[in-house]
């Protein structure tokens, strides 16, 4: 009996590892919570193109926006573990949500295989250039002599975005109005057009509106400057030393994935982060390409978790 066993289980690892070898045999479907047109839209395509050349077959991005991107995560949490369907995630559905969401339809911590860490950046506080701010300290004057006026869009109840703008309220004790939308696309035209005031998003979607003057960038959100604005300060630095906030990116892949497939995953996406032209592109958005192994991402997220619900629970945020 037990030689059966044996015989059993050397043939099922044979087989896991035939079909890490002959994967993939058809398209991957890769998995956007979000609209086209925002950060994690922007770093799949890249992504996603890489590794169609990699592997011969199309990385199809699909975008499942809506309720912060858990529709699009719950939709990678409850595919087949084949490796056919894997999902860009971000903090906002992987790190954020459980301690906004109680009931989530899926398990943050349990319910996807952490590949990859993709890239990390600092969130940005852009404003409409007819807001008359060009620092934080003005920003906050401002804000002061219009409680209740200035408004700052997010990409949704529970984004970094509404978490960053409300840790700002809290600490420059300002009153700013949430204005949510479903991602950062629609936001970002209007703050662009002046619909909303300010909004503190990812750098990618807005870098290049930056660049051209459609938006001023007043300061961004992490301990440290992003490599892509070096002449932005951080909030920390304008007089709010404790705030530091960062976006992340990384693969992820429903719970049950057989090993082998994740590591092929993990060896060639980690290939693509460290070809010069996905790097090239990367900085211009100003975004730190990610890497490591899956073991230190998955430690990494479940501080993440951690780490979002203090904050959560210290300013009071609900989801809306």
């Amino acid at each position: 009996m037990a030689r059966i066993i044996s015989a059993l289980l050397l043939a099922a690892c044979v087989s896991l590892s035939a079909a890490a070898q002959t994967f993939p045999s058809k398209p991957v479907k890769m998995v956007v919570g979000f609209p086209p047109g925002g950060g994690t839209d922007i770093l799949a395509r890249i992504v996603a193109q890489k590794l169609s050349e990699t592997w011969g077959q199309q990385v199809v991005v699909e975008n499942r926006p809506g309720a912060s991107a858990t529709i699009g995560a719950n939709v990678v949490a409850k595919a087949p573990p084949d490796g056919y369907t894997i999902s860009m995630g971000q903090l906002t559905p992987n790190a954020i949500a459980p301690a906004l969401m109680p009931e989530l339809p899926y398990d943050a911590a349990k319910g996807f295989v952490p590949i990859i860490l993709v890239g990390t950046s600092p969130n940005v506080l852009a404003v409409n250039p007819g807001l008359p701010a060009r620092n934080v300290a003005e920003l906050v004057a401002l804000a002061k002599s219009k409680p209740g006026k200035l408004t700052y869009a997010s990409s949704g109840p529970g984004s970094l975005q509404h978490i960053a703008a409300e840790l700002f309220k809290s600490v420059a004790k300002v009153d700013l109005v949430h204005v949510p939308y479903k991602g950062s696309g629609q936001a970002v035209v209007d703050l662009v057009s002046g619909q909303v005031d300010m909004n503190f998003d990812a750098i990618p979607p807005v870098i290049q509106h930056i660049k051209s003057g459609r938006l001023r960038a007043v300061a961004v959100t992490a301990a440290k400057r992003a490599s892509g604005l070096p002449d932005v300060p951080t909030i920390a630095e304008s007089g709010y030393a404790e705030y530091d906030l960062t976006t992340w990116w990384g693969l992820f892949a429903p719970a049950g994935t057989p090993p082998d497939i994740v590591a092929k995953v993990h060896k060639d996406t980690l290939a693509a982060l460290q070809n010069a032209e996905v790097k090239e592109r990367f900085a211009s958005l100003s975004v730190d390409p990610g890497g490591g192994t899956s073991q230190e991402f998955a430690e990494y997220v479940r501080g993440e978790i951690a780490k979002y619900d203090r904050i959560v629970k210290q300013l009071g945020i609900k989801s809306e």
